[in-house]
């Protein structure tokens, strides 16, 4: 099991009281993805286009095969519109940019 100082505490803009502590390592490799491959403007990119750009940046030994990359992309995805960092535009599909 990982040690507690290796979690960090992910945000969910749809439940601010509830942080969730998730592996620091996979967190911050995702997040560092989805800043390098967003544009740093509108209309952004859609969140599958950004998947599949990010998934050949992602460490094989955290994400063997882009395992479980879905559903980090969300929750790292939510964190960072929780922070400011990434905000989306109102279209569908969905498309996301840095602030």
């Amino acid at each position: 099991m990982t040690a507690q100082s290796d979690k960090v505490l992910m945000e969910n803009p749809n439940s601010p009281d509830r942080p969730v502590r998730v592996d620091a390592d996979k967190y911050n490799a995702m997040r560092e993805a989805i800043l390098a491959v967003l544009p740093a403007a509108a209309p952004g990119l859609a969140v599958a286009d950004a998947k599949a750009r990010l998934l050949p940046l992602l460490p094989e030994a955290l994400f063997p095969g882009g395992a479980t990359a879905g559903w980090w992309l969300k929750g790292v995805q939510l964190d960072l519109e929780a922070k400011g960092l990434i905000a989306r535009e109102n279209t569908k599909p969905l498309r996301l940019h840095r602030v």
